[in-house]
């Protein structure tokens, strides 16, 4: 079915529509992952927005519903330049058609993904819409002036508390649309997760006696979610404090930091971080719009993007408060940085691995 992306900026870019063909609107992101394609589709971080990928060729290895970072796919629509039709590999348990349509995800292939990263790139990230239906100018400029963002967190964070069993240290985990990966990354480690909803408060998770609070990935703008960033604030203290990601950024609002908006991005699966503390150089997973862009004054930075120079670790001078930007669980992507883990286990286990 013949179907069109509609970019902000008046671009229009006609291709063939598959999976649902509900029209959507939504932030036009990309992904530069060569692989991963389905960890990308299931990525709660995802959650409200349309997803580029620029590898020419998608869906070859199908789809096999054990490596989904989540229930569901989050995004809102996918954009490829070429859908594979039929998936090879001994894995695979449907084609990517098939698990967008029962998800009721639209996709859209046959366009210039090309062309689509070189306009974020240069203009930087902008709304779109993926429809079947062709619309007047008037009526695309309508449902651009329409648009309003939702609470993406509140939608992918989980409504109740669950726990994983676990032999070794207690983790309170506060879920902002946290990958199945990281859950697993700690569970390799033998912890206790008790998994909390995004809003939850210091005054709740105090009983459970965590050795540890994590604060997850998830979706949107830190700068929005006071509330949050108030229940973080008091939690700083009283319990050693990890996060990756979302979590990162919201750390450091609490500690009296900055965010701000990247112009298009880091979403893929190569991006060379370096870590002062060894002076070793990983390639690892990204996938953020926001960065911190105002370091705490009472907070050392560990790790930087070699690219840009963006912060992408840091540590406490003397609490026991550890958070990264970047995805040591990858999921796609490399394992260089796995040892991050570890050290947010040390940190549970009572070691504080503050600057001095």
């Amino acid at each position: 079915m013949q179907g069109y992306l509609i970019l902000q900026n008046g671009m229009k870019f006609k291709g063939q529509c598959f999976g649902d063909t509900s029209m959507v609107s939504g932030e036009v992101v990309f992904n530069t992952g060569m692989t991963g394609y389905e960890e990308v589709l299931t990525d709660p971080s995802y959650y409200g927005q349309i997803v580029t990928m620029t590898y020419p060729l998608i869906g070859n290895y199908g789809i096999n519903l054990e490596d989904k970072e989540s229930a569901k796919p989050q995004v809102k629509g996918f954009i490829v330049r070429e859908r594979c039709k039929t998936p090879s590999n001994w894995r695979s348990q449907m084609a990517l058609e098939e698990f967008l349509k029962e998800n009721n995800i639209i996709g859209i292939e046959g366009v210039d993904t090309r062309a689509i990263t070189s306009i974020l790139r240069e203009a930087g990230t902008m709304r779109g819409i993926v429809t079947t239906k062709e619309f007047t100018d008037q009526e695309i400029s309508e449902m651009f002036s329409n648009y309003q963002e939702e609470d993406f967190v509140q939608k992918v964070s989980t409504k109740c508390i669950y726990r994983i069993s676990g032999n070794g240290k207690k983790i309170a985990l506060i879920d902002f649309g946290v990958k199945k990966s990281i859950i697993e990354s700690f569970a390799k480690r033998d912890a206790e997760i008790t998994v909390f909803p995004h809003d939850t408060k210091y005054e709740d998770i105090k009983g459970y006696n965590p050795d540890m609070i994590f604060l997850s990935n998830g979706p949107g703008d830190p700068g929005k979610m006071d509330s949050v960033i108030n229940n973080i604030k008091e939690m700083i203290g009283k319990k050693p404090i990890t996060g990756i990601c979302l979590g990162h950024q919201l750390l450091a609002l609490a500690l009296g930091g900055g965010t701000g908006k990247l112009k298009y991005g880091h979403r893929g699966c190569n991006h060379p971080v370096k870590d002062f503390r060894t002076g070793k150089i990983g390639i690892t997973s990204q996938n953020h719009g926001y960065y911190v862009n105002n370091v705490p004054e009472n907070m050392e930075v560990t790790h930087v993007n070699v690219n840009d120079g963006t912060v992408e670790g840091f540590m406490h001078k003397e609490l026991p408060i550890f958070s990264v930007q970047f995805h040591p669980e990858a999921s796609p992507g490399p394992g260089d940085m796995d040892y991050i883990f570890d050290d947010f286990m040390k940190y549970a286990g009572g070691e504080n691995y503050a600057v001095k």
